[in-house]
């Protein structure tokens, strides 16, 4: 039982941040199960299948506050499922062994890469209202679904920082939008890892645990898209996930502990440096607003 509300408080959290941000539930959560012993096939087919319910509720929470651009949902759908379905399938004819360091490995580079996108080069706002053309999103629609079935995340992290580095989205939309498609992708990669692993593979009730703290915080989390800023959301999330799946890929290639924990303490001052230099930028980027004294009419 105590298992069970943690893997709801689990979900809660992740949505919260995957809903704000657009990325970070099927990382988080993934992470987490794969730390409490769930093989990697397991954990991803686990998290794909939560996500069923708490992607439909986010894609319906971002569409109700206007976040959702229908056009880029519809060009990244259905790539993006044949991607995660594929992926799927590949993952579960892994073997343990190679998996979990393998996905591990993904999600820190994953990780890494968000760290330094939203905290070095911040967002483009110079381009917003430009169409995103298919000849982009089709490929970004696929390599993001086949990452996301293969490290039990990657959706957001591949797709939203590239929608944001195009500058033709407003974050909010980019967020809602990538939230809405996610729901074709999760249906897709839970199909393919029923049809490689079965349901011996999948524990249910953790399943429905994740989903009911995802329900819980998806409308908390459209709405709070259009309060936090982006960039430091952003980066704080990629902080969480370098220092996360660090732990687990030290935990599945043999390391010495003097070098583990040497990793672990640069680690967690690059994620604090980087913290602390978006917010600095963040205050920079703000407009500032000068007082100009009325004029006397005397």
């Amino acid at each position: 039982m105590i298992t069970l509300v943690l893997l709801a408080l689990i979900g809660l959290g992740a949505q919260l941040v995957d809903g704000s941000l657009g990325m970070g539930h099927g990382i988080t959560s993934t992470t987490l199960l794969l730390a409490i012993g769930l093989q990697p096939a397991s954990a991803s087919a686990t998290v794909h299948l939560a996500q069923i319910g708490t992607t439909l509720a986010s894609g319906l929470a971002h569409r109700r506050f206007g976040n959702v651009d229908w056009t880029v949902v519809r060009r990244l759908a259905l790539p993006g499922a044949l991607g995660a379905f594929l992926g799927a399938t590949a993952l579960s004819r892994l073997p343990v062994a190679i998996a979990a360091p393998v996905m591990a490995g993904l999600l820190l580079t994953l990780g890494c890469y968000v760290l330094v996108r939203f905290s070095v080069r911040g967002m483009r706002a110079d381009r917003i209202g430009t169409p995103l053309q298919r000849r982009f999103l089709t490929p970004l629609g696929f390599v993001a679904g086949t990452v996301s079935a293969v490290g039990g995340g990657g959706w957001g992290p591949v797709g939203t920082p590239a929608l944001l580095a195009s500058g033709r989205l407003e974050p909010r939309r980019v967020v809602g939008s990538i939230s809405a498609s996610e729901f074709f992708v999760a249906v897709a990669a839970s199909a393919g890892f029923l049809l490689g692993i079965g349901t011996a593979g999948i524990n249910p009730a953790w399943a429905l645990a994740l989903l009911a703290g995802g329900v819980v915080a998806a409308p908390l989390a459209a709405w709070l898209v259009r309060l936090i800023p982006a960039r430091v959301l952003g980066t704080a999330a990629g902080g969480l996930i370098v220092l996360t799946n660090l732990h687990s890929l030290a935990g599945a290639v043999p390391i010495p502990d003097g070098v583990r924990w040497a990793a672990y303490a640069a680690a967690a001052g690059a994620c604090v440096a980087a913290g602390v230099r978006t917010v600095l930028a963040h205050r920079r980027e703000q407009p500032t607003h000068v007082q100009v004294p009325e004029r006397s009419t005397a």
